[in-house]
């Protein structure tokens, strides 16, 4: 009866966080437009927000209840499931063309921030002592901080390039179609914007509670580490949204937003998810091996150097098999270790 409870919790848990991300998410929108923010700004800002809210929500619950594991295996495993399965999955739908744009940039860093989480999770102490040593592993409150401000700089460098572009470029075609659209779309009044985003949060939070209590539960009955939870299940749940985003955006033909959305929520996910949940609690690993970590740097290195190899080219359908057949082995190997 204890194991259908946790089930029960997991899952509803699971689906107002789903859907809470995207009240929140469509309400805000809302807010914004109306207030004449730029569409290209809430695609950049509340929307790679909004795909990123369950991994930031069960992370932060997770942090405040004490279960670094879940907080910790849910960025990891949230990494890889985007790198892999995510494009790889969204590549065999439609080729996807990696523009130079994303590799001046945004792919760099992303390879650069998850070399920097590991440094900081395997050489610094809770002293800032140069270490080497798993037992010490800790990402501390400090360490939170630098993430956190270089979140915020990479937002702000984001935001202020794209304004120099298209003040620079002028392009009348994509300013007639935005205002067009703007005047064509009708909006949600004001209230049931505001309404949205209260009850988007409860969910948010609500939900969080729940599936972090169901996903520690069902790891506890069944004997298997919280780490493996968090870097299997909680982490691929968590990362729905990104998964019908960029799926939807392949069968749409918009592949630029198909490998964005997976390159900036990656980056979400450790600048600003771990930099909240460490800066509430320090972090440590628990029983996420060093196995783990080469997984989550492997699938970044795969993507940059399969983008560099075909810039500005389709990356053809074999290349998404390779993501799937890596994260395949990688979820086996998991599997295979709880046995």
């Amino acid at each position: 009866m204890e194991t259908i409870t946790f089930i029960i919790q997991f899952i509803l848990g699971l689906i107002l966080v789903v859907k809470g991300a995207d009240f929140l998410t469509d309400g805000a929108s809302s807010v914004a437009r109306r207030f004449n923010v730029s569409t290209l700004i809430i695609g950049l800002t509340i929307v790679a927000f909004g795909t990123s809210l369950p991994e930031l929500v069960v992370s932060t619950v997770s942090a405040i209840k004490g279960n670094n594991e879940i907080a910790l295996g849910n960025v990891i495993g949230s990494n890889i499931f985007n790198t892999l399965a995510i494009l790889g999955t969204t590549i065999l739908v439609t080729p996807v063309i990696c523009k130079r744009d994303l590799l001046r940039r945004d792919l760099p860093l992303n390879t650069a921030v998850t070399f920097l989480i590991i440094l900081m999770m395997y050489f610094f102490d809770q002293n800032g002592s140069f270490i080497f040593s798993k037992e010490n592993m800790t990402l501390t409150r400090i360490e939170g901080g630098i993430l956190l401000v270089i979140f915020i700089t990479y937002i702000y460098i984001t935001i202020a390039n794209v304004l120099k572009s298209r003040r620079k470029k002028h392009d009348e075609i994509n300013i007639n179609q935005e205002k067009s659209g703007e005047a064509n779309k009708k909006e949600m009044s004001i209230l049931k914007s505001t309404i949205l985003i209260i009850l988007g949060l409860a969910m948010l939070i609500g939900g969080g509670d729940w599936f972090v209590d169901g996903a520690s539960g069902i790891a506890s009955i069944l004997g298997v580490s919280q780490s493996v939870i968090a870097l299997t299940i909680v982490a691929a749940g968590t990362s729905l949204p990104e998964l019908v985003t960029s799926i939807m955006a392949a069968r749409k033909g918009d592949t630029d937003m198909a490998i964005g959305n997976a390159v900036g929520s990656n980056i979400f996910n450790i600048l600003l998810i771990l930099g909240v949940s460490s800066l509430i609690r320090p972090m440590s690993p628990g029983n996420i091996q060093t196995v783990d970590f080469i997984a989550l740097l492997g699938s970044v290195i795969l993507l940059l150097v399969v983008c560099l190899l075909n810039a500005n080219k389709k990356i053809s359908k074999s290349w998404g098999v390779l993501f799937i057949l890596c994260v395949i082995a990688y979820y086996t190997y998991l599997i295979m270790q709880t046995l």
